[in-house]
C-alpha cells in the first residue's frame, strides 16, 4: 500500500512558491493561480510585481515580490536566500521569465552576436541559475518540483527565431538533466511547450501575424496565459509520477504539423 495521500486530497496549500516573470503574462497568471490555489508565492521579476501581488491579495492569496534579473546568479542568491528566511524553504519554482529578439533578424546567419546573448542570457542562463540557486534548499528538505517554461519553437523550425528556439531547446535539455540528476532526491523537473500565447512577448507584432499564428493551432486562436498556468499547477499539485518530461500546451499545433 502507497504511502501517498489520495490525489483527492492534493493541494498547493501552504506550499512554498517562486515564480520568475511574474510581473505579466504566463509569470503573472502562474503566480494568480498558485496563490488562488493556497501558496506562499514569490513574484520574482526584473520588472515591478507591485500590481501582480496586489492582485493575488485581493483575491485573498499570499504573495510578496522581489526584483531578481535571472541573468544575475547574486540577484538568484539573494532572491532565495529571502524566501529561505521568510518560510525556511522553497517547495516550488516555476521558471518563466523570457524574452524574444524582435528588433532584428533573427535567423541562423541573420542573427547578431549581441542579440544571440541576450535571449540566452534569460531564457536559458536564468533557467539554470534558479534551479542551481534552489535545489539545494529543497534537497535539504526532502523534495521539491520545478517547471521550465520552454516554448513549440524548441521542438520544430519556426521564421525568425534562431536564438529563442535554441535557448528553448536548451531548457528542454537543461531539464532532463536536472530530472535525472535530482529524481532520486525527490525532485521532479519538468518542462512546458506553449504554442503561441497572447502575452506581452508578442510586442508589436501586426494584426496580419496574430491572425496567422491563431490559425497554426487546431484550436483556432491564440493561447491564454491563464491556460498554461493551469498546467503549471497540475505538475506542482499532482504530478507526482513524471519527472524529465515535456508537455506541449499548445492548441494542437504539434499535432497538426505545419505552420
Amino acid at each position: 500500500m502507497s504511502d501517498l495521500p489520495p490525489l483527492q486530497e492534493a493541494t498547493l496549500r501552504d506550499k512554498v512558491a517562486v515564480v520568475t516573470g511574474a510581473a505579466q503574462g504566463i509569470g503573472r497568471a502562474t503566480a494568480l493561480r498558485l496563490a488562488a490555489e493556497g501558496a506562499l508565492v514569490t513574484c520574482a521579476d526584473i520588472k515591478d510585481t507591485a500590481e501582480t501581488v496586489a492582485l493575488a491579495e485581493k483575491e485573498g492569496g499570499q504573495a510578496v515580490g522581489v526584483q531578481l534579473d535571472v541573468r544575475v546568479a547574486a540577484d538568484w542568491e539573494a532572491g532565495i536566500a529571502g524566501v529561505l528566511e521568510r518560510h525556511g524553504r522553497v517547495d516550488l519554482l516555476a521558471n518563466v521569465a523570457g524574452i524574444v529578439n524582435m528588433q532584428s533578424e533573427d535567423t541562423v546567419v541573420g542573427l547578431t552576436e549581441e542579440a544571440w546573448e541576450n535571449v540566452l542570457a534569460t531564457d536559458l542562463k536564468g533557467v539554470w541559475l534558479g534551479m542551481r540557486a534552489v535545489i539545494p534548499s529543497m534537497i535539504e528538505a526532502g523534495g521539491g518540483r520545478i517547471v521550465n517554461i520552454s516554448s513549440l519553437a524548441a521542438l520544430r523550425g519556426l521564421p525568425n527565431l534562431a536564438s529563442y528556439s535554441a535557448a528553448k531547446g536548451g531548457v528542454i535539455g537543461l531539464t532532463q538533466q536536472a530530472a535525472f540528476e535530482y529524481g532520486p532526491r525527490n525532485i521532479l523537473v519538468n518542462a512546458i511547450a506553449p504554442g503561441t500565447i497572447d502575452t506581452p512577448i508578442l510586442g508589436d507584432i501586426t494584426p496580419e501575424m496574430k491572425a496567422a499564428n491563431a490559425r497554426a493551432h487546431i484550436i483556432d486562436r491564440l493561447g491564454l496565459p491563464e491556460e498554461i498556468a493551469s498546467m503549471v499547477a497540475y505538475l506542482f499539485r499532482e504530478g507526482r509520477f513524471v519527472t524529465g518530461q515535456v508537455y506541449p500546451v499548445d492548441g494542437g499545433w504539434s499535432a497538426k504539423g505545419n505552420y
